[in-house]
């Protein structure tokens, strides 16, 4: 699955976020909940729509750095404050901050093959049920790439008894 990095406005913890006007005032609530399902959240990535004081404190108060871009109109916050230092990388370490920015794109692209592999939307009615589909659609992606992996780098994959991860299955089995 993903590594354990946050990213917005693509997916968080299962739930979509899109950039609609006002919608930033959501993310320390979720940011909350998934800094407390990881041992460490080391950076935020998000896109303009949630650049705000709100969420630059947020992030670094769960020991997080925001990785947050500017608005063309933005002006330089007081350099004590998350918010300030956000711009200061954003500002005079461009080539750093727009690495790790751009991380996100490989998260996005996940999202995006698996919304056109297996639709976009979930068929289940309760928030467990939806949860459960959307989890067993990034299962089966990875089983995806797995498999085009195999075929592009001529792995042959064995999954019989004989093979090692097969014996100790059997003899697990026998054992019972």
């Amino acid at each position: 699955m993903l590594r354990p990095q946050v990213y917005f406005d693509a997916a968080l913890t299962g739930t979509s976020f899109g950039c609609l006007r006002g919608v930033f005032q959501y993310l320390p609530d979720p940011l909350a909940t998934t800094a407390g399902n990881f041992p460490t959240v080391r950076e935020v990535s998000a896109d303009k729509g949630y650049s705000s004081k709100t969420n630059a404190n947020a992030i670094e108060k769960e020991g997080a750095m925001p990785l947050i871009p500017f608005k063309s109109n933005a002006v330089e916050p007081p350099a004590d404050s998350a918010r300030g230092r956000m711009y200061h990388q954003f500002a005079y370490n461009r080539d750093d901050f727009l690495t790790h920015y751009h991380r996100r794109s490989n998260v996005e692209t996940v999202f995006a093959m698996v919304k056109a592999k297996f639709a976009g939307n979930l068929m289940s009615k309760s928030p467990e049920g939806q949860t459960n589909e959307a989890l067993s659609k990034f299962v089966a992606h990875n089983r995806c790439v797995l498999i085009q992996a195999f075929y592009e780098l001529g792995i042959e994959s064995t999954f019989d008894a004989t093979s090692a991860p097969g014996q100790r299955l059997a003899l697990k089995g026998m054992a019972n």
